[in-house]
């Protein structure tokens, strides 16, 4: 009995998180789609968000993208199909690594950067302070950071799969002596709109589900110092798991067929 109990628990404490993480996402999506807003703090996030993390998705891309055509050009070698080297890179930033790297990253810059911002206003009664004001704590502090995360994100992955084919590109044409022209003609070639397409819908996604979780666990976080760094943790690891289950989710959508 004292298992039945301690399953029942559990299920229970899920379904009340889950209704709440609902409650909170309706709330906040009516919020980023009625006026007012605040340009100048939904700008301030998409610089935040977009161009302070560059570095780390770019930096990210060209070394995912070197080492995608290394290993291509290393598996593909027992087939002489060293010609398909340049459609992997490309298929593989473009559909999968790209969106899912850069929501990674993101999420773990900007994700844990959300709960524990927001997660310190609630403890130290910044975010009562904002009603007692007659700001609203949604309008003003969730729906800027939903706003820019869902535009930063797709721009970055844009960025990120030209850096990481330009990798595969330097290793195939500098180490693999691949002719630059041929190589370029493959790559362009390989290039559809659907697969630029569902790497763009998944960075969107992945966006909103950053913010989402960084402002849900920094809103609702209590218990001082303790409660910020639960929340910055659950943060980064619900958004790290739920991008990676909305991959295969999306790209059930997009090429089940």
């Amino acid at each position: 009995m004292n298992f039945l109990a301690g399953v029942g628990r559990f299920f229970l404490a899920f379904l009340s998180h889950t209704g709440r993480l609902a409650i909170f996402t309706g709330v906040a999506l009516s919020h980023c789609v009625r006026p007012p807003f605040f340009p100048r703090l939904i700008l301030r996030q998409l610089i935040d968000i977009g161009y302070f993390s560059l570095p780390v998705v770019g930096l990210t891309a060209i070394f995912t993208g070197m080492v995608l055509a290394l290993q291509s050009h290393t598996g593909f070698a027992g087939f002489s199909a060293q010609s398909a080297v340049a459609r992997v890179v490309l298929l593989s930033m473009a559909r999968e690594l790209g969106p899912v790297l850069a929501g990674l990253m993101v999420a773990g810059r900007i994700g844990a950067a959300m709960a524990a911002e927001i997660g310190t206003m609630r403890v130290t009664e910044q975010v009562d302070a904002l009603t007692t004001l007659s700001t609203n704590p949604f309008k003003y502090l969730i729906a800027p950071r939903m706003i820019a995360a869902v535009v930063a994100l797709p721009c970055l992955v844009v960025v990120d799969d030209i850096i990481g084919v330009f990798g595969g590109f330097l290793v195939g044409v500098y180490n693999l002596s691949y002719n630059p022209a041929v190589y370029l003609h493959d790559t362009w070639d390989s290039l559809h709109t659907t697969d630029v397409v569902s790497g763009l819908v998944k960075a969107a996604v992945f966006g909103f589900v950053i913010a989402l979780m960084g402002c849900y666990n920094g809103f609702n976080s209590k218990g001082g110092a303790q409660g910020v760094g639960r929340a910055t943790t659950n943060a980064v690891v619900s958004a790290s798991i739920l991008i990676l289950t909305l991959d295969y989710v999306i790209t059930a959508l997009f090429f089940s067929s």
